[in-house]
C-alpha cells in the first residue's frame, strides 16, 4: 500500500477529491456539483466518481491508497462513520452510514469528520493559521460554519463544538434553514442568501443574479454568481453582501471576546471567492463589537483556497 492519501470535501453545492503524497502534496484533484436530489445514496455514489476522476489524475487506483478521509457537514460521528441531519444537503434527514458505503465502493479505508473542522485543521497545520496557538476558522459558503484549535488541539467539545453559523445575532430574526431564529447563518449563509434573494424577486425587487445563474448554467447562486453580481454592482447582491458581514462581524466577534483566540482564519466557497478585500470588511465589521477592540486577533483569509477541506480530509487518515 502507498503512502498517497485521498481527501474529500463534502460541500453544498460541490464535491472536492484531491490525492495527496507524503509531503502533502496534492497529486491529481477533481471537482463535480452535489447532487440535488436522491439523498444520501446519490452523495454517495458522486463521492466515488469524484474520487475515483482525482485518482485518475494522480495515476493511482482508490484502492493503492492508504486511506480516504471525508469532510461532512451534519452530525458527524467518526467512530462509527454515520452522517445525520445534513440540512444542507438535499434530502439528508437521516442517519446515513457514509463511511461504510465509500470503504464498500473505494476499497480501502475510510475517515470521516466535520467538514469545516477538517479544514481549519488544515489551515492549522499547513497554512494561515500555522503561527498560532489558538484560532477560530469561519468557513463562509452554502452555510456558515466554524472550527477551534485550542492550544495547539481540536477542540470539539462534545462533538458540535464550532457552529458559528448557529450563534443568535438577533432575537426573533430571519428564520434560519435550522428552524430557529436570529441565527447568523439565517443572514449570511449562501443558501438563505438566495432564499431572500427569490423573495425580493417576487415582491418585484430587480436583480442581476438570476440572470447570470442562467448565463452561467447554474441552479443555484453559487460563489461565482455573487461575486459577478458585486462586480456589476448590483444593488440587491451588495444589499444582502452587506447585510451578510454585519451578521459575520457581530458572531465572530463575539466568538472572540468568549474565546480570545490569536487568528481568525476565513474561508469557504464564498469567503475564498470574495478574497482579502471581504476579510478586511468583515474584521471592520468585528470592532464595534469586540470586548478589548484595541488587541485584536490576526484575521486572514485561508491559505488553502477551494482545496483546503479536501487536504484536511485527507489529513484524518494520518490519525488512524
Amino acid at each position: 500500500m502507498s503512502g498517497l492519501r485521498g481527501g474529500v470535501d463534502l460541500g453544498g453545492t460541490k464535491i472536492q477529491a484531491a490525492i495527496l503524497d507524503e509531503d502533502h502534496e496534492v497529486l491529481g484533484q477533481a471537482r463535480r456539483p452535489t447532487p440535488t436530489s436522491g439523498g444520501p445514496q446519490a452523495v454517495a455514489s458522486e463521492i466515488v466518481d469524484t474520487l475515483l476522476e482525482a485518482a485518475e489524475a494522480a495515476g493511482v487506483e482508490p484502492s493503492s491508497l492508504a486511506g480516504v478521509g471525508v469532510g461532512s457537514p451534519g452530525a458527524v460521528n467518526s467512530d462509527t462513520g454515520v452522517v445525520e441531519g445534513a440540512r444542507n444537503l438535499s434530502e439528508w434527514e437521516a442517519a446515513f452510514p457514509l463511511g461504510a458505503t465509500l470503504e464498500a465502493a473505494l476499497d480501502t479505508k475510510v475517515a470521516l469528520g466535520n467538514d469545516v473542522q477538517v479544514g481549519i485543521e488544515a489551515e492549522f497545520a499547513l497554512g494561515a493559521g500555522r503561527e498560532a496557538s489558538s484560532l477560530l476558522g469561519v468557513f463562509w459558503g452554502t452555510g456558515v460554519g466554524g472550527g477551534l484549535v485550542l492550544d495547539g488541539k481540536p477542540w470539539l467539545g462534545r462533538g458540535a463544538a464550532g457552529e458559528i453559523g448557529h450563534m443568535v445575532v438577533r432575537r426573533g430574526g430571519a428564520r434560519c434553514t435550522c428552524g430557529r431564529r436570529g441565527c447568523m447563518e439565517a443572514y449570511a449563509g449562501r443558501g438563505s442568501m438566495e432564499a431572500r434573494a427569490r423573495k425580493l424577486v417576487e415582491r418585484g425587487e430587480r436583480t442581476d443574479l438570476f440572470e447570470i445563474m442562467e448565463e452561467r448554467g447554474r441552479t443555484r447562486l453559487q460563489s461565482g454568481i455573487w461575486a459577478r453580481a458585486l462586480k456589476r454592482e448590483d444593488p440587491m447582491a451588495v444589499e444582502l453582501i452587506d447585510r451578510a458581514i454585519e451578521a459575520l462581524g457581530a458572531a465572530i466577534a463575539s466568538a472572540v471576546n468568549l474565546l480570545d483566540v490569536e487568528a481568525v482564519v476565513i474561508g469557504g466557497g464564498l469567503g475564498t471567492r470574495l478574497g482579502a478585500p471581504y476579510v478586511n470588511r468583515i474584521a471592520e465589521a468585528m470592532t464595534p463589537h469586540l470586548f478589548v477592540a484595541e488587541r485584536p486577533p490576526a484575521i486572514s483569509l485561508a491559505a488553502l483556497g477551494d482545496l483546503g477541506g479536501a487536504i484536511g480530509a485527507a489529513l484524518l487518515t494520518e490519525r488512524s
